[in-house]
């Protein structure tokens, strides 16, 4: 990790927290359609969720008084992303999902709270603690970018598990979102 500090600093983290910062349903919008595609494209797939909505984050209500399938069809969402995002609205409108009750949770209950919700797993919760709530001991361990970051600065052969990732991260506590995004940092892919 000093090595990762010295290399990249910490003045960019600041600009990062922001440029990703938005409301908490829209993070959690944003994750949904992102979800398995790369950053260009989920920032597109987004852009055109967004104007089909007059350029703004369509809001629960907007979201279930869209038809299913014309709403698919226009941003070109699967089935399952139109699924997880009514379930969202759902869940948010009618008060399953309490976004300003998160930052008062620990983060185990605040990430039981958000995967209740169809659509949204483990990784995502995890972005959105680190992201949305500012915490600042998370490590997204099944992420892809963070764990290739570990094989390079470790020499590992081959990509470590999430477990394994746990297991690395606990020298990194009580500053484990620190150090994630270094490593996101050190192979260019902060997520967004």
């Amino acid at each position: 990790m000093a090595a990762l500090i010295d290399r990249f600093g910490t003045d960019w983290l600041k600009d990062q927290q922001r440029r990703l910062g938005s409301t908490p349903y829209e993070m959690l919008v944003r994750a949904i359609v992102g979800q398995q595609f790369s950053t260009r494209a989920a920032a597109a797939m987004y852009a055109k969720l967004a104007d089909r909505f007059g350029g703004t984050v369509p809001a629960p209500d907007e979201i279930l008084a869209d038809d299913p399938e014309e709403l698919r069809t226009a941003v070109g969402l699967s089935h399952a992303k139109v699924h997880y995002l009514r379930a969202l609205a759902e869940h948010v409108r009618d008060g399953q999902l309490v976004l300003d009750e998160l930052p008062e949770l620990g983060d185990d209950e605040a990430i039981a709270r958000l995967t209740a919700v169809p659509g949204i797993g483990a990784w995502s919760a995890q972005l959105f603690l680190i992201f949305s709530l500012g915490r600042a001991d998370v490590i997204a361990a099944g992420d892809l970018g963070i764990r290739r970051a570990i094989m390079v600065a470790d020499g590992l052969p081959e990509l470590p598990t999430p477990a394994q990732v746990d297991v690395r991260a606990q020298a990194w506590k009580p500053y484990r979102t620190l150090a994630g995004m270094l490593l996101w940092r050190s192979v260019s892919t902060a997520p967004a």
